[in-house]
């Protein structure tokens, strides 16, 4: 009876001091620096105003009577010409050389009519006034306007009426979002080579002495490979001196020494001085 109790207190004391092997992921697993409530978002289809409907009706009704006008000019032309009783009523014989003539001069003409009615159609309003002006303050209104467009065809909102979703103005969601799995693999990479010079690029001053007090716990270098990583934001904010934004990181990824996979659930919290021209984004906090 001895024997066993002994046996089973070692087995205990083995499975207490062993060591929980884990991927040794940037941040190391835990939370730091500053906090918000997040929530995902949802895509939104701005509904017409009636201004913008009775805006919209006339230019239909114009549009259409421009062409209307312009066929109609065309065929009254060859009306009070005779040639359309000529071709149509038999007055002739047959076909004769200055008919084909007169044929092809009236084909001609019809296809450069449509022809400028299809490029006109094609052609995207606003489209030369956009590259109209030279001035940096038209080219500052050109951009907040191109902006209100964008937002007004595509809003996105939160989930949760407590967190703000408030994209800065003219902020790409797309290519930031592409742009932050790539630096997502950038900084696991620094942070497993211990280089810490590269991880300062990306982090606020205080938070890095809070990365790199974390980093000096660990040995040498890590082998934690992201194996795939998608993002997706989930809080924006700004005023006049700051923008925020809140990035979810889902995914996986694996440490090779140690044979362990694990999920990536992150968040990290940035923000950009907008008083500063083209300040950089740095990650003021993070969630794990």
């Amino acid at each position: 009876m001895k024997r066993i109790f002994t046996i089973f207190a070692l087995i205990l004391t083995v499975s207490f001091v062993s060591p929980h092997a884990e991927a040794k992921k940037f941040g190391g697993g835990k939370s730091f620096g500053k906090s918000f409530k997040t929530a995902p978002v949802k895509k939104q289809q701005p509904q017409q105003t009636d201004t913008l409907k009775q805006q919209q009706q006339p230019g239909a009704k114009q549009a259409g009577s421009s062409k209307k006008g312009l066929m109609g000019g065309l065929l009254g032309g060859l009306l009070a010409g005779g040639l359309l009783a000529a071709f149509f009523g038999g007055a002739f014989d047959g076909i004769q050389f200055m008919d084909i003539l007169i044929i092809g001069l009236i084909a001609f003409v019809i296809f450069k009519l449509f022809k400028a009615m299809r490029g006109t159609k094609s052609t995207p309003m606003g489209h030369r006034e956009a590259y109209a002006g030279n001035s940096p303050q038209q080219q500052a209104q050109r951009n907040q306007a191109q902006f209100r467009q964008q937002a007004n065809a595509e809003t996105y909102v939160s989930t949760d009426s407590e967190v703000p979703f408030n994209l800065p103005p003219g902020f790409n969601m797309n290519a930031f979002l592409n742009g932050s799995r790539e630096h997502y693999r950038i900084i696991q990479g620094a942070w497993n080579h211990n280089e810490l010079g590269k991880i300062r690029e990306y982090v606020s001053p205080a938070l890095f002495e809070d990365l790199a007090a974390e980093r000096s716990k660990l040995d040498g270098e890590q082998h934690t490979e992201v194996m795939y990583v998608d993002a997706e934001l989930v809080r924006a904010d700004y005023d006049a001196n700051t923008a925020q934004l809140s990035i979810k990181f889902s995914g996986r990824y694996k440490d090779q020494a140690e044979g362990v996979e694990e999920d990536i659930t992150d968040v990290w919290h940035l923000e950009r001085d907008l008083r500063t021209p083209n300040a950089p984004w740095l990650i003021v906090g993070i969630q794990a």
